[in-house]
């Protein structure tokens, strides 16, 4: 066991609770609607926000991690504060953060490949996010360290991407790794919330799976984008 890993407080058995079940659930249903926004923004201008704002991939990264970044502020204190319609409007930004930007990559893919690309897309990212889940459903510690190890991996890609930006692009895509890990650490983190956190707010957790999975989802999405280019 690493110095990170402590005994976890309580023996749990298989099942789920029907909190874990609200909070999946929740999370499942905002990231079909974030799906479904994706396929539709890519038939409209939307679609173009990327080429302009990834001409500088640094003012890209600022731009939408500003947007999820506020959204998820303004959504959370719409919940601690008991006011649904704050709390909408941080949802509303989050997925229009998600949307517009999966359908920039999308839109490169003929109108008839984009269903199949966010279906391959949706099945990998469930699959990555079974096989975190299990992990940490599997072993008895704490991960609140891979929050910290998040939060690194998104500062040391904002960094990277900056200086690939201006100086060196082959870092471009260290940099890209650097933000995809930061996703699927911040995921495994918060699943060890909804795991251990049982006093916990569900919307909040909610609102944090959905973040995880989303910023995800994105990721592989690119990589399924361009194995698909890549087969034309």
């Amino acid at each position: 066991m690493s110095s990170f890993e402590t005994p976890h407080e309580t023996e749990r058995g298989f099942g789920l609770s029907s909190r874990e079940v609200q909070v999946i659930g929740g999370a499942s249903a905002l990231m079909t609607i974030t799906v479904a926004l994706m396929y539709v923004f890519a038939m409209t201008p939307l679609a173009v926000v990327n080429d302009y704002l990834f001409a500088a991939p640094i003012l890209g990264v600022i731009v939408y991690g500003a947007a999820i970044m506020g959204g998820e502020l303004i959504a959370e204190r719409g919940v601690k504060g008991g006011d649904m319609g704050i709390a909408f409007v941080g949802m509303v930004v989050l997925q229009l953060a998600f949307g517009v930007f999966g359908a920039g990559i999308i839109s490169f893919a003929p109108a008839d490949a984009r269903v199949t690309i966010l279906g391959i897309t949706a099945v990998v990212t469930a699959i990555v996010t079974a096989i975190i889940t299990g992990y940490v459903y599997a072993r008895s510690s704490t991960f609140e360290h891979w929050g910290r190890f998040a939060n690194f991996a998104f500062l040391g890609g904002v960094v990277v991407i900056a200086i690939g930006t201006f100086v060196l692009p082959v870092l471009l895509l260290v940099g890209f790794v650097f933000i995809f890990l930061g996703f699927l650490l911040r995921l495994g983190y918060e699943i060890w919330q909804v795991r251990d956190k049982r006093d916990a707010s569900t919307a909040l957790q909610t609102i944090g799976v959905y973040i995880a999975v989303a910023g995800v989802f994105v990721h592989v999405l690119q990589l399924v984008m361009r194995y698909v280019l890549s087969q034309e």
